[in-house]
């Protein structure tokens, strides 16, 4: 069984994959019932969390089995939810590229949003375009959530500019990606073409880029200033532990002068 799960995460396309993950989400509190691990999204416990990633990338226990969550969209969670005014401020206009599923419901609910997403392909998206090159006025954007893209595009400085001009002066943003925390730069390299030396050297087969600690350097060289959020100044190691956040990882909040 764990065999066939691995094969369709990896093999099958992500609309495909997001389809099918509804019908899932019906059984798995049942299959994975238990309270040692806790999503903070979905409010819900488990025994444990699914795996997920990669033969080359591949973690056990983070993916929630109910809304599917990972170790980011779990700290991305809690930074909007205890650390900003996502949720309280007057009137928010907010643009989500790759718009995550365990938040696009209730994001596209939220009465204080005026909410738009866009991608290439996904089902979840508004808008259907090339993040190289945004059909959106200036300015627009008080808010911007762009997660785990700019490791899948041909220019990941063109994309970031992009996102940078469609901010309005004093918004900001969330803009993650994988970050290998053992290299000091970020490592590409456009002879590795095939799907299976991308995922060797780059953690998926899909990937173009493999970003390191100067991850924030590339988004303040695309206009932005750049903070980061350390879990740890907010959230003990024992609650870390619950809910199953990545130890390395650093919150990146972006803003536009």
């Amino acid at each position: 069984m764990k065999k066939l799960y691995r094969f369709l995460l990896n093999k099958l396309p992500r609309p495909l994959l997001i389809r099918l993950s509804y019908p899932f989400k019906l059984v798995a509190p049942l299959l994975f019932k238990g309270n040692k691990v806790e999503c903070p999204v979905c409010e819900r416990s488990f025994s444990k969390f699914l795996s997920y990633g990669s033969d080359s990338a591949n973690r056990e226990n983070v993916l929630c089995p109910y809304d599917l969550t990972l170790e980011r969209h779990r700290l991305m969670w809690l930074y909007l939810r205890d650390s900003s005014d996502f949720f309280t401020a007057e009137r928010l206009n907010v643009l989500h590229i790759a718009p995550e599923q365990c938040f696009h419901k209730r994001f596209k609910n939220q009465k204080n949003l005026d909410y738009l997403t866009g991608d290439l392909v996904s089902p979840l998206a508004d808008l259907h375009f090339d993040l190289h090159a945004i059909p959106l006025e200036d300015n627009r954007f008080d808010v911007i959530f762009c997660n785990h893209v700019m490791e899948h595009v041909d220019d990941a400085m063109q994309c970031m500019r992009e996102l940078h001009r469609v901010m309005k002066p004093g918004g900001w943003g969330i803009m993650q990606v994988p970050q290998d925390f053992s290299r000091e730069q970020t490592y590409e390299d456009a002879t590795i073409t095939s799907p299976q030396d991308r995922e060797k050297h780059f953690w998926q087969k899909d990937h173009v880029r493999l970003f390191g600690k100067d991850y924030p350097e590339w988004l303040k060289k695309a206009g932005f200033e750049v903070t980061e959020f350390h879990k740890e100044s907010k959230y003990d190691e024992k609650l870390i532990a619950r809910y199953r956040l990545q130890k390395e990882e650093i919150l990146y909040i972006v803003h536009k002068k």
